[in-house]
């Protein structure tokens, strides 16, 4: 899934062309199994696939929420973690499915069983680590007036929040591999 680099790029900035070049162009070998030890570019491989779902989700979540007005029990924020949370995790699903049915071959329904077991715990790990950035970007850093997604500094949080949702994923995601639920990439 090669849209997963230009992806990361958009919150990992050159560091995500380093690591497209250093593992992302590797053929298309299978790397390990469930009993291998996965390594740190494994790893970060993996939470890459579950970061740009989660950036693509967002990105576009936000600004239906500014646009839309949309808030859960008043609060804006709230909206913005329920509405982000499930537009990650339908769009991480999508990319671990195509990710997982070619490299296992299993039929679709079988395909998208495993996509779900092998990216719900690291979107959920991604987007505590997203959320933890985004209430001090919204409670401590700019409590009045808060930022909004029609603000280049809402979107430099947010790709700090990225960043910071990659740190809270990774071991997850170490651990999802090892277990053999998602596929060492």
């Amino acid at each position: 899934m090669n849209v997963v680099w230009p992806v990361s790029a958009l919150y990992f900035s050159v560091l995500a062309v380093w690591a497209y070049y250093r593992l992302g162009r590797k053929s298309g070998e299978h790397h390990g199994s469930k009993h291998d030890e996965p390594t740190a570019g494994q790893v970060a491989v993996g939470t890459s696939h579950c970061g740009a779902g989660c950036m693509l989700a967002d990105v576009g979540a936000e600004f239906a929420i500014a646009a839309g007005g949309i808030t859960l029990l008043g609060s804006v924020l709230l909206a913005e973690y329920a509405i982000d949370l499930a537009a990650a995790w339908a769009l991480g699903i999508v990319f671990q499915y195509f990710a997982i049915q070619p490299m296992r071959k299993l039929p679709v329904g079988q395909a998208l069983l495993a996509a779900m077991k092998a990216d719900t715990l690291s979107i959920l790990a991604f987007q505590v680590g997203m959320y933890g950035w985004m209430a001090l970007t919204y409670f401590v850093l700019f409590p009045k007036p808060h930022l909004t997604p029609f603000e280049p500094g809402y979107w430099l949080m947010m790709q700090a929040g990225m960043i910071c949702g990659f740190a809270t994923s990774y071991p997850m995601n170490r651990f999802l591999i090892r277990k053999g639920w998602k596929e060492a990439m």
